[in-house]
């Protein structure tokens, strides 16, 4: 497992893509994805200016390993993603068989990790992801929470 330190500097790579989003007026959710202690690729959500509900931080980052690793297989792979993923990331996750999930903050509205449903805990399903949570919380919750305020005042 990563030391601490190694999970920070990951998560700060994730919430450097978080902030490119907000500043395109996405929500401001970034995710990286490491294979052997590189970072292979990263994503933030561009569901707004792409006008596609699927534009979300981690099927973007998913996209490009598959591409950069020539494979739909990211065997040997992590993400770390500023929020915890809906039930379409996290299916996208169990389906690339990435190993291991770093998430930042909960999401108790559509968190598909623990929050609202556990998709990446269920016993039938043939493809197992380890969790760790609150990976740098209070800044992956703060610029979300900093966004939606930004937005109420509008």
């Amino acid at each position: 497992m990563y030391e601490e330190a190694t999970q920070h500097r990951f998560m700060n790579e994730a919430l450097k893509e978080a902030k490119k989003a907000y500043n395109k007026g996405e929500c401001p959710i970034g995710a990286v994805i490491v294979k052997d202690g590189v970072i292979i690729s990263k994503g933030h959500n561009e569901k707004e200016l792409k006008k596609d509900p699927t534009a979300h931080a981690e099927i973007s980052a998913i996209k490009k390993a598959c591409k950069k690793l020539d494979t739909w297989r990211l065997n040997n792979c992590d993400m770390y993603v500023t929020l915890e993923p809906c039930p379409m990331c996290a299916g996208a996750i169990i389906q690339s068989r990435i190993g291991r999930l770093f998430i930042g903050a909960l999401d108790a509205k559509s968190g598909a990790a623990g929050s609202v449903v556990d998709l990446l805990r269920v016993p039938g399903f043939n493809h197992k992801v380890e969790v760790t949570y609150g990976i740098l919380s209070e800044e992956c919750s703060g610029i979300l929470k900093d966004f939606f305020k930004k937005l109420r005042k509008g």
